[in-house]
């Protein structure tokens, strides 16, 4: 029997793919962890609505474990989850981190103290060839989130497709959004039994940032 990983899954096309690379790897991941703000019910950043990861979790067949807690809370909220994901015998947890350097590290000294292996498929590679694999492999995301500092407001809620990856390179900022010019909610792609479905709802805006909730159908 396989040993049992757990996968960070903010719902992104990011977290999907991470996913699709640890499984062509053999690996059995048997449970996916969000974390959410506990005021707002949606992922930060991402703006996605936790129902919506739910929906995802679902097609992709796979256990989540949704955390709601405050930013202070975080910390603690993970390492809580960490040493539990140890004592039900998971041997590590895979992220979908590309070069943020200080974030991998954050989540690695932690997941590492835990006991847990610390998995990263993606890291190091060209973001530009990871954003055109996620779409070749037939994976679909909508821009749920843009930084209007660094890509303007027409870039919310186009789908990344195979326009959006030669859009994206063309644009000068980083073509994953790793810097945190866009997010995005995944929603087809080899990772789900099948599309899930979603629907556009109101554009909102919150300090230097424009947001797209993302519905039920």
């Amino acid at each position: 029997m396989n040993a049992k990983h757990a996968l960070m899954w903010s719902g992104g096309k990011d977290s999907a793919l991470a996913l699709h690379r640890a499984r062509a790897t053999g690996l059995e991941v048997a449970r996916l962890i969000n974390f959410y703000d506990a005021a707002t019910g949606r992922v930060r950043f991402h703006a996605t609505r936790v129902e919506m990861v739910q929906a995802q979790a679902a097609a992709a067949g796979i256990e989540l474990r949704a955390i709601g807690t405050s930013w202070p809370e975080m910390e603690g909220r993970l390492a809580e989850e960490l040493d539990r994901l140890r004592s039900l015998g998971f041997t590590g947890v895979v992220f979908g981190d590309i070069h943020l350097a200080d974030v991998r590290a954050w989540y690695e000294d932690r997941v590492t103290a835990a006991g847990l292996e610390h998995i990263e498929p993606l890291w190091g590679e060209p973001p530009s060839e990871l954003v055109r694999e996620f779409v070749e492999t037939g994976g679909r995301a909508v821009v749920t989130c843009v930084d209007l500092t660094r890509l303007d407001a027409s870039w919310l809620g186009r789908t990344v497709d195979e326009g959006f990856v030669d859009d994206i390179a063309a644009s000068g900022v980083d073509p994953c959004g790793e810097n945190g010019e866009y997010h995005s909610f995944a929603f087809q792609g080899p990772v789900f039994a099948g599309a899930v479905g979603w629907r556009p709802g109101q554009v909102r805006s919150e300090a230097r940032f424009s947001q797209l909730d993302v519905l039920p159908l």
